[in-house]
């Protein structure tokens, strides 16, 4: 058993190709094969024309900072040591919202429209987490939230 103490994701059938692609440090995500709509996260129908047929994307990772939250209060115990933390929500460049954690930028360093990049987070063996940090800021270790 790994030492990470916070929620990990439930990897599926549905999602698994996103959480491979994370793996792989890279952005899948879920599109349509008859309109190309791209969704996130997975779902079994398109929501945009109803379709069951679906493939996955590569996506550039790059988006902007739509809304944001500063955590105070621990309501999962493996946070308690980030608190506070920001979670963020991304629009990709290609349209989709994600909810992520920002790391890299202290609170009072984010704003509505920031341009962001996806990091990569090895959190364990199996689960690489999809987190994001301004863009243009190098990798490796990041000061700022950790969540």
């Amino acid at each position: 058993m790994s030492g990470y103490a916070k929620p990990l994701p439930r990897l599926d059938d549905a999602n698994a190709p996103f959480w491979a692609s994370a793996k792989a440090h890279a952005l899948n995500l879920q599109q349509c094969d008859d309109c190309g709509t791209l969704r996130f996260p997975a779902t079994r129908h398109c929501a945009a024309c109803g379709s069951a047929k679906s493939g996955w994307a590569a996506v550039s990772g790059r988006g902007t900072v739509e809304s944001w939250c500063r955590f105070h209060q621990v309501y999962f115990e493996g946070f308690g040591e980030d608190v506070p933390y920001t979670v963020v929500v991304v629009r990709l460049e290609e349209g989709p919202r994600l909810f992520s954690n920002l790391i890299g930028a202290p609170a009072d360093g984010i704003d509505i429209g920031l341009a962001v990049e996806a990091y990569y987070d090895d959190v364990t063996p199996e689960v690489t987490l999809v987190k994001f940090k301004p863009a243009g800021r190098a990798g490796g270790a990041l000061g700022g939230d950790g969540g």
